[in-house]
């Protein structure tokens, strides 16, 4: 078998070993693997006439390769948000640009095509990409045009549609209460209020799960709109009722206060999505306002991605990389490797596009007080998702 991995979306703990994993399971079985760089943008800019294209853009993969990737965070094949699928004439690979009408400079084009003759070009049996909703999206696109393909779930939101856990999210939250912990002391010191946000698109569940553990005083979630005045006088509360006089809250990035929007940036990417980011900052002036308290203002955000991945990305990430190869080798495709019920499995990679993976608000939050609320442990999966 000749396969190739790719990481595409935003970096998590425990990618690399997921494709050392990869590697040695197919070398043990006697295949070779090659490696994409940069994502599906890899695969769009390999010229298969150009040799120098093709290696600038790949690289094959064995033991020696991978021996020490693991010990380091993040993706050693790099990565990025591109999608052949909708590429903007200001982005088509020069080789490209007699296949489209470059008259439109706003133009949108699906270069899929080209993406298919890499693959072709490649001779790849089987292809493994690891990424969220968005990079498996084109990996579904890549099965429905007939490559066989074996997808990944990786995203700290924990939000792929078809598992119970996607690669990078224990880890996330890790990062998060360690930091929340930390950031106590200066919060205290100064008697003041902090406001912590975190990762958190559409889905919620790395801040309610990271508040949760953490134990901080409430928590704002992308699924609830909050009430901004009804916050001020519940933290006022919290800091009173508290021997150090501080509070603490957490607001994922995609939270929006009630009749509000979310604070977006940038243009969009080959996706549809913009930059997310100032929530937290925003709340802060207005508590500020509202209160006459001083802020303690932390964007955690990257740095619930930094570093090596805890113990359990590591079991993860080694056992979906052997699940996948293993399918692989099965001559199987179109599938996705998950955690269900606590057990490995895998699943239809059109899972990932029939349905969206929110925080259960009924079972696990308090809308009026802004908080973690587990109603009933009993039946509950690990991350309580």
């Amino acid at each position: 078998m000749r396969a190739a991995i790719l990481t595409g979306g935003g970096d998590v703990p425990g990618l690399n070993p997921c494709i050392k994993a990869a590697v040695n399971r197919v070398a043990d079985n006697g295949g070779e693997i090659i490696g994409i760089r940069r994502g599906w943008g890899g695969l769009l800019n390999a010229n298969p006439e150009d040799p120098a294209s093709m290696a600038a853009n790949t690289m094959p993969l064995d033991r020696d390769v991978v021996r020490t990737i693991d010990r380091t965070g993040g993706t050693f094949l790099h990565t990025s948000r591109t999608n052949p699928g909708r590429v903007r004439t200001e982005d088509v690979p020069d080789f490209l640009k007699g296949e489209i009408d470059t008259g439109d400079p706003d133009g949108v084009h699906d270069l899929t095509p080209a993406v298919l003759r890499s693959i072709e070009a490649l001779g790849i049996d089987a292809l493994i990409p690891i990424g969220g909703d968005d990079t498996l999206s084109y990996g579904l696109r890549m099965h429905n045009e007939g490559v066989p393909v074996i997808a990944v779930p990786k995203t700290m939101d924990n939000d792929v549609h078809g598992t119970d856990y996607c690669i990078g999210f224990s880890t996330a939250v890790t990062r998060g209460v360690e930091f929340i912990g930390n950031l106590r002391t200066p919060t205290g010191s100064h008697e003041r209020i902090a406001v912590v946000e975190l990762f958190g698109r559409y889905s919620g569940e790395t801040s309610l799960v990271t508040a949760y553990l953490a134990d901080v005083d409430r928590a704002l979630i992308s699924e609830v709109p909050f009430d901004i005045d009804r916050l001020a006088e519940q933290v006022m509360r919290d800091k009173a009722a508290n021997p150090s006089n501080y509070a603490m809250i957490t607001v994922s990035e995609g939270a929006v206060v009630e009749g509000g929007e979310m604070h977006l940036s940038g243009e969009e990417d080959d996706y549809g999505h913009r930059k997310l980011g100032g929530i937290g900052k925003r709340t802060g002036d207005l508590l500020s306002e509202r209160t006459g308290q001083g802020i303690v203002l932390q964007e955690v955000a990257y740095l619930m991605r930094s570093g090596r991945p805890d113990s359990l990305d590591l079991m993860v990430a080694n056992n979906y990389a052997k699940l996948a190869v293993d399918l692989a080798l099965e001559g199987q495709s179109g599938r996705m490797v998950a955690l269900r019920a606590g057990t490995y499995t895998n699943v239809p990679i059109s899972l990932t596009g029939e349905g969206s993976k929110r925080v259960d608000v009924d079972e696990l939050y308090d809308s009026q007080e802004y908080r973690p609320k587990v109603r009933h442990v009993a039946g509950k999966p690990m991350f309580l998702y």
